[in-house]
């Protein structure tokens, strides 16, 4: 067997990161668009102009009369169901996609069907998927309405009057909060009544330890999951999602990797090659087969939504080779991870091994750590993802993945990394939770937005959720439409309203990319609260935001792709409205829109960047693809507005964690299919950007030296509606009294920016102070 490691002196490591975007810029000087026609040219539209009608409704706001819809606002904000619960209803629009007519074996993923098969224990090599993409393999199964599971839930609470703390968790049982069978009235609508059959115990916990999450209910998620349709029918919830989330108090610093770790991880592999019988080798996890239930050994569980591990293989006592799934309906795409793990020892050094990777690189090499939740922890009033792990690092191993064309060639097959890191669990027998990044669920965003919908102020806000349409597993794919109320109801006062512009947002094309959802929710936060810059820019734009253009591989744990197998950021020039409808409908939505006279002033899609620090934004400029490329720009023929750098130089003003200089506005051959141009092209949007938020942290400002967390990523979110209001003052037009109010607004904001900037820095200082070796995981 030949061995195929990569080793680097950390010394060269570096040098390398410090180049990094130097040899980027020569792979992008190679893949520049350089036809000036094509940059130039406006494409027909890619369905019948006659299509375009039924995006009619979808734009309620250009035709209704808005008193009613007040009236109807308020109505909705009094009406309550008989849990007390505000109910919504939810508007249809597009049919479904074309229905699946396959029915999944036992609840499980098919692995001859949908997924690669698995790495093999011997060679650990996949064989070839033979799904046709066409015909996607399965239906996911929504819960049927007449069966109830009981909730199991380990915690026995006890009655303390100075603290409200538990028994320790009971060993061999499962955390895991089970799914009732819904009974949903439809898709769109779970109301709570009879939703979910919680037990005695649940309805305990939650008495003693009454949620304080903002916007996270966890009766409401459990509602929401059980309409939530899934390949494998998950009907266990992971302790995180049901509990809830609260951003740590503190920063955490970018981990510092001793200089010897990497080949000493490298040699300890080498050595497991040579001398076999040292290891033990056996499978303890396996997500489609039998497992070893051996004891003296950690438990492993991914069953459940955005879950993804595959196989678990104890091959010493404390250490495992764990091996992720491909994304459904390909052999590829093996980054995200997110799995629970129980039955540990205390003060023991536990090292993962992730061993089918397939990214040649990782900002795990450069300070990055994966996220752990602990349920003891959350249970003691710390429910927190934390980064965790020390000898963190990201090496190419000798296995290979074995692709369909290297099987036609008979060749060898493509190499697979490694990413080890080794953990020391906070407390004995608890139930820890490890993931690539923090997690955020397609049910948690649904659970999310019925909150927001009834904390908003119906008066001043309008807020109205549609369905897109349905995706490939049968999931709503919502539309949010946020903006402010007319003022009253005179023909002046709605011309207004209707004359406001267009700003569309969407996130979340990648599922692996959770960090996009985590900005995306600062940003729904933000524009819905009751901030007068926010009431300030709802007055000012109308914004459409799709926050989950991919439900289904969020749902199914994938990290790039959708059902079909489709990397859905690469279909938007010619979408099919039955494999990929969410980029189908969303782009017949902003067809609708430019046929109106009205294209949005400024696209964004969030999303996340595995190998990049800081948060920076990928526009489109003519110009600058020309000059970069090296090619004679004839300025009588080529003609551009310098406008679409104004946002970005806005962000890097406002928001601690963006960086100009990590801003790139050159149009690329292979990114000609994604939104981002095909929206400037197609479309005609100036200001159409990709915005990309780092994994691991930030290499200047106020975060220098410190990992993203969700509090920041949050922030951004809410920092890029503030770039937008900004924007509109400096290049959009705009009315002399918004103008004058902006202005009061930002010199006030300005102000306690910087007292926030001020108080944030004597906390990081703090917290530098307090930080404990790599394997105390728990500040403070």
């Amino acid at each position: 067997m030949s061995l195929k490691y990569g080793c680097e002196e950390d010394g060269e490591e570096v040098e390398k990161d410090l180049n990094h975007e130097e040899v980027e810029v020569k792979e992008e000087d190679d893949d520049l668009e350089t036809d000036v026609e094509k940059l130039m040219s406006k494409p027909e539209l890619d369905r019948p102009e006659s299509e375009l009608e039924q995006y009619r409704a979808m734009c309620l706001e250009l035709s209704c009369n808005f008193l009613e819809l007040k009236s109807q606002a308020e109505d909705e904000m009094s009406s309550e169901d008989a849990t007390g619960t505000p109910t919504r209803s939810c508007l249809n629009v597009i049919p479904k996609a074309a229905p699946i007519n396959h029915q999944p074996k036992g609840g499980e993923r098919d692995q001859t069907a949908n997924r690669k098969k698995l790495l093999q224990k011997a060679s650990r090599v996949p064989v070839k998927n033979c799904v046709k993409k066409e015909k996607p393999s399965h239906e996911p199964r929504k819960l049927a309405p007449d069966e109830l599971v009981p909730v199991l839930d380990p915690f026995q609470a006890q009655d303390k009057a100075d603290t409200a703390s538990l028994n320790p968790l009971a060993k061999d049982v499962s955390c895991n909060i089970q799914i009732g069978r819904a009974h949903c009235l439809n898709s769109c609508e779970p109301g709570l009544q009879g939703a979910v059959g919680a037990s005695e115990v649940i309805k305990k916990l939650l008495e003693r330890h009454p949620g304080n999450i903002p916007f996270h209910n966890p009766r409401l998620y459990m509602a929401k999951a059980g309409c939530t349709k899934s390949i494998p029918d998950f009907r266990v919830l992971a302790f995180p999602d049901f509990w809830g989330h609260q951003t740590l108090p503190y920063s955490q610093s970018i981990h510092q990797r001793r200089i010897s770790i990497p080949k000493a991880k490298i040699f300890e592999d080498i050595r497991r090659i040579i001398q076999p019988d040292d290891t033990i080798d056996r499978v303890i996890f396996n997500l489609d087969g039998p497992s070893c239930d051996a004891p003296e050994c950690l438990k492993f569980f991914s069953k459940f939504e955005s879950g993804n591990l595959c196989k678990a293989i104890q091959m010493r006592e404390f250490e495992y080779d764990l091996i992720l799934n491909a994304d459904v309906n390909t052999s590829q795409h093996q980054q995200w991870f997110y799995f629970e793990v129980s039955a540990m020892k205390s003060a023991t050094p536990y090292r993962f091994n992730i061993i089918n990777c397939e990214k040649p690189n990782s900002q795990f090499n450069y300070g990055m750590q994966p996220v752990m939740y602990s349920v003891k922890e959350a249970l003691q009033g710390r429910p927190h993802w934390i980064r965790v792990g020390y000898d963190v690092c990201y090496y190419k191993n000798h296995y290979q993945r074995c692709t369909a064309a290297a099987a036609a060639a008979g060749t060898s097959g493509k190499s697979c990394y490694t990413l080890t890191f080794t953990v020391v669990f906070p407390h004995k027998d608890d139930v820890c939770y490890l993931a690539y990044h923090y997690p955020y669920t397609y049910s948690g965003m649904m659970s999310q937005l019925h909150i927001l919908e009834q904390t908003r102020n119906p008066k001043k806000t309008f807020f109205q959720e549609q369905t897109l349409c349905q995706t490939l597993g049968g999931n709503p794919c919502p539309l949010l439409t946020i903006t402010a109320m007319p003022v009253s109801g005179s023909s002046d006062d709605l011309e207004k309203f209707r004359d406001r512009p267009y700003v569309v947002l969407m996130a979340r094309v990648h599922p692996g990319e959770s960090n996009a959802s985590w900005v995306m929710k600062g940003t729904l936060e933000f524009l819905l609260s009751s901030d007068p810059i926010a009431d300030l820019l709802r007055h000012c734009f109308i914004f459409k935001i799709i926050p989950m253009l991919n439900p289904d591989g969020v749902i199914n744990g994938n990290q790039r792709c959708s059902l079909s197998g489709d990397d859905l950021n690469r279909q938007w020039l010619k979408p099919s409205p039955t494999l990929q409808p969410t980029i189908y409908h969303t782009k017949g939505l902003l067809y609708y829109l430019r046929s109106l006279g009205r294209a949005p002033v400024v696209f964004c899609d969030y999303h996340g960047h595995s190998q990049k620090k800081n948060v920076f934004l990928y526009g489109c400029s003519i110009k600058e693809t020309l000059w970069q490329a090296g090619c004679s720009i004839d300025t009588s023929v080529v003609t551009e507005d310098v406008g679409y750098r104004t946002l970005a130089k806005v962000l890097d003003k406002v928001a601690p964690a963006f960086l100009m200089s990590s801003c790139n506005f050159l149009v690329e051959k292979s990114r000609e299919a994604t939104a981002r141009v095909v929206v400037w092209r197609e479309i005609g949007v100036l200001r159409s950007y990709t915005m990309e938020s780092t994994f691991c942290g930030c290499s200047h400002g106020l975060y220098k030296g410190f990992q993203i967390g969700t509090g920041e990523l949050e922030e951004m979110g809410a920092k890029f509606c503030l770039g937008l209001l900004v924007l509109q003052l400096k290049s959009l037009p705009c009315r002399k009294e918004v103008m004058a109010q902006a202005a009061s607004l930002l010199d006030v904001e300005e102000e306690i920016a910087d007292l926030r900037t001020q108080r944030s820095e004597s906390q990081l200082v703090s917290c530098l102070f307090c930080e404990a070796d790599p394997p105390s995981i728990f500040c403070g």
